[in-house]
């Protein structure tokens, strides 16, 4: 596989496929990422931050992070420029470099597309779940199709999403190529987040 290089946006926050995120762009580097990609139909990669800080100098970001598309564009309030992106495929870093405009650049290798799998049995009380949310009114599931509540991947990245997870713990889930690996991780996971 031929890697492929990619702008990174390094952040404190992890970005899941399909996860969308708002993000407020005031660095040059990273308004001309945004006026690149807007030019050309673009992407760029968000990886979660490992060392390092979301602004000033180039942050070290982790080795495994998520394709970002623009979806959106808007003026915030204090006149910076705001996008919203959607997470799209994962990728593993292979190398990086540092631009003269301090913008973080890497050469990348796709993490492999996830087989559509029927969510296993064991894991319904997680489609249970997110299907109680989408009655209450989330608004990205009860868009959703029916047919993504039995998809393993899409279940385990909205489960993921709407878990009180530290980025560290959401880092270690968007590396597990495995989406069955990944639901039985979340099930792990959810005796911290039942009431007393």
């Amino acid at each position: 596989m031929t890697p492929t290089e990619l702008p990174l946006f390094p952040l404190s926050t992890v970005l899941l496929p399909g996860g969308r995120l708002d993000l407020r762009i005031f660095e040059r580097r990273y308004l001309d990422m945004v006026r690149d990609c807007s030019r050309g139909g673009g992407v760029f990669g968000v990886c979660l931050i490992v060392r390092g800080r979301e602004a000033g100098e180039a942050a070290v970001p982790a080795a495994f992070g998520t394709i970002a598309r623009i979806i959106d564009f808007s003026t915030l309030p204090d006149g910076l420029l705001g996008i919203r992106v959607e997470g799209r495929r994962r990728f593993r870093v292979r190398s990086e470099h540092t631009a003269a405009n301090a913008l973080r650049v890497a050469q990348v290798d796709w993490c492999a597309p996830a087989p559509l799998l029927p969510v296993p049995a064991q894991y319904a009380v997680l489609v249970t779940i997110l299907e109680r949310l989408a009655e209450h009114g989330d608004s990205q599931l009860s868009a959703a199709a029916k047919a993504r509540f039995d998809d393993t991947d899409w279940v385990s990245w909205r489960m993921l999403e709407r878990l009180a997870l530290e980025a560290p713990e959401k880092q270690l889930a968007l590396e597990l190529d495995d989406p069955l690996a990944r639901l039985q991780w979340i099930i792990d996971q959810l005796p911290r987040f039942q009431a007393e």
